[in-house]
């Protein structure tokens, strides 16, 4: 045997370095024109058509490459009723988890109110209702919006938000 073997593989940092990245990459938080290719104009809830409001909706990709769309409605077309409930929807290509409630893939409505997140399906009935969190050191509040929070999300709502898992 000679002693001046040499490998010509790359060192095996590299290729560590490299599935991480690939698996960070995968999962991601939609750009504002995946969101506008992906969103609808309106959204079926309760028997009436509500207008989308684009600029209130986000969206997520999984590592799989399954999306999550999230976004707020227009629901002055709603009874009082509804409507105190019922501010957006969320469609889902995948499996969702929230705070110890799950959600299969489909299309939902949802809304926060009295400090808790409330998601119904598309007659209005309610499936699970959580406690939501309250961000008070969020410096600007949007009405709607996804952010990254480790292998998680938050949905925030203005200051309140739930954090949910795409599975």
């Amino acid at each position: 045997m000679n002693g001046n073997l040499k490998c010509n593989c790359k060192p095996m940092w590299l290729v560590v370095l490299l599935a991480l990245a690939l698996a960070q990459a995968g999962a991601q938080i939609l750009t504002g024109d995946q969101v506008k290719k992906a969103a609808p104009n309106s959204f079926f809830f309760a028997g009436q058509s509500a207008s989308v409001q684009l600029r209130n909706t986000a969206g997520l990709k999984n590592s799989a490459g399954r999306m999550v769309l999230a976004g707020l409605v227009d629901t002055s077309g709603y009874s009082t009723a509804i409507a105190e409930k019922y501010q957006g929807f969320l469609i889902a290509e995948t499996k969702l988890s929230f705070d110890g409630a799950t959600l299969d893939p489909g299309a939902y409505g949802f809304g926060f109110k009295d400090g808790k997140f409330i998601v119904m399906n598309v007659a209005g009935t309610d499936v699970f209702s959580i406690a939501s969190q309250n961000d008070d050191r969020l410096k600007h509040p949007v009405p709607l919006e996804l952010e990254k929070d480790g292998a998680r999300y938050r949905l925030y709502a203005g200051r309140n938000y739930v954090v949910v898992k795409a599975d």
